[in-house]
């Protein structure tokens, strides 16, 4: 029975290591690319909120996300999706409506 508790803690160890981890590679995406610095905020929560609710984009916050690319786009999309508060949502959903955006 020991060993089962031992061997439980050690599987929680090792999600959580690999959790943290993959946040770690999201970020260092994101600083490498500079993709804090190719958006305006107020276009970043219309990305967002068309990504996350149902709210179509405009054609300038569009052209913005264009410039974003790919990358930074996908690296903002999964930090998101690996906070908590976010943790309900359909991943195929978001991933699907993230593609459409």
């Amino acid at each position: 029975m020991e060993s089962l508790n031992v061997y439980s803690a050690l599987v929680v160890l090792f999600l959580t290591c690999g959790a943290a981890m993959a946040t770690k590679e999201i970020d260092q995406i994101i600083k490498d690319n500079n993709c804090e610095t190719k958006m305006a905020l107020a276009c970043v929560l219309e990305t967002f909120t068309s990504i996350f609710e149902t709210v179509s984009i405009s054609n300038k916050c569009c052209g913005e996300l264009v410039v974003l690319g790919k990358v930074c786009h996908s690296a903002f999309v999964k930090r998101t999706l690996e906070n908590p508060l976010f943790k309900d949502l359909s991943l195929a959903t978001i991933t699907a409506k993230s593609i459409q955006t």
